[in-house]
């Protein structure tokens, strides 16, 4: 029995040679299923498919991407390298600004402090001028720029005070440690007197009255000298002042919360200053104590508020200043 033969028969007659009739089967025969006698239609996995319809309209490209580090700029040469490094901002940067190693620097805080200090600075020029302090706006400005020499002496004397303390309260492991830090700030507080100090030495000893012009090169010299002053060390002056009297004669290079510390102290020490010396006579007493106590609380508040974002931010505490 096979497929082609489901009765067992021959499929013809041996004697007529001609092919017998159908027998029944034992099965009644089937209906052909649908499709019968054609291989299944499988779409092959590889065979592309039309994309399904797009929600939205096609968009258009992106714009290319730009490289993640920045163009290379032109070699000014080194002409121009010198000079921008004997420039006098430049040199003051590097002499007044700190730059220990590992510092942190928070440009939050340091934008706080010089937005305090621009403001601080016009409202002082405001009042002077509107209460009769000052006047004129150039004279109320003299009066602030005297007010930050003073502050920088203030400040001059008060921070030696505070590394003997430092000095006395640290490890004698940490006290070497402690003197390298602080060699720099004493290195800035006389950069900065020496060079306030070239005013009154050339007046005294005649220099700015031609006292050595006694020949054509002397006299060369003597130009020479006073295109120095005025072009150079008068801007190192004005920006050694800004930065010194905002980074506390870079103070940060001993522990980052020193300068808020001898920021707070130093302007109280000088509004004892104003209130012993009656600064501002003349003034109705709600503005001499707006005027008095006004920078104090300004620069306090500013400075506690720096101690906690260094406290909660990068974990620095005050007494991490004794090197414990």
């Amino acid at each position: 029995m096979s497929n082609w033969n489901p009765g067992g028969q021959p499929p013809y007659d041996p004697n007529t040679r001609q092919p017998y009739p159908p027998q029944p089967g034992p099965y009644p025969p089937q209906p052909a299923p649908p499709g019968a006698g054609h291989p299944p239609q499988v779409p092959h996995p590889y065979t592309p498919q039309p994309y399904p319809p797009q929600p939205y309209p096609p968009q258009p490209y992106p714009p290319h991407p730009q490289p993640p580090y920045p163009m290379p700029q032109p070699d000014p040469g080194p002409l121009a390298r010198l000079l921008r490094r004997i420039s006098p901002i430049h040199v003051a940067r590097r002499v007044f600004k700190p730059s220990r190693p590992g510092i942190v620097e928070d440009p939050v805080v340091a934008r706080t402090q010089k937005i305090r200090t621009w403001v601080g600075v016009a409202a002082a020029v405001w009042m002077s001028t509107t209460y009769k302090i000052a006047n004129s706006i150039g004279d109320a400005a003299q009066a602030r720029a005297d007010q930050s020499w003073i502050s920088v002496l203030m400040l001059s004397v008060t921070f030696p005070v505070a590394v003997g303390v430092l000095l006395a309260l640290v490890p004698d492991t940490a006290r070497r440690e402690l003197l390298r830090r602080a060699a720099k700030c004493f290195g800035a507080i006389v950069a900065l007197i020496a060079s306030v100090a070239v005013f009154p030495l050339i007046v005294l000893t005649g220099f700015a009255e031609g006292r050595f012009a006694t020949n054509p090169a002397m006299t060369v010299v003597t130009a020479l000298v006073f295109v120095i002053i005025f072009v150079w060390l008068l801007p190192f002056i004005a920006w050694g002042i800004g930065l010194a009297l905002t980074h506390v004669f870079r103070t940060a290079d001993i522990h980052e919360t020193m300068p808020p510390l001898l920021a707070m102290t130093l302007v109280w020490e000088m509004a004892l200053v104003d209130l012993f010396t009656d600064a501002y006579a003349g003034v109705p007493v709600p503005v001499r104590l707006l005027l008095v106590l006004g920078a104090p609380a300004s620069v306090t508040a500013v400075g506690l508020w720096e101690l906690r974002r260094l406290r909660t931010r990068h974990g620095l505490v005050v007494r991490d200043l004794l090197m414990r």
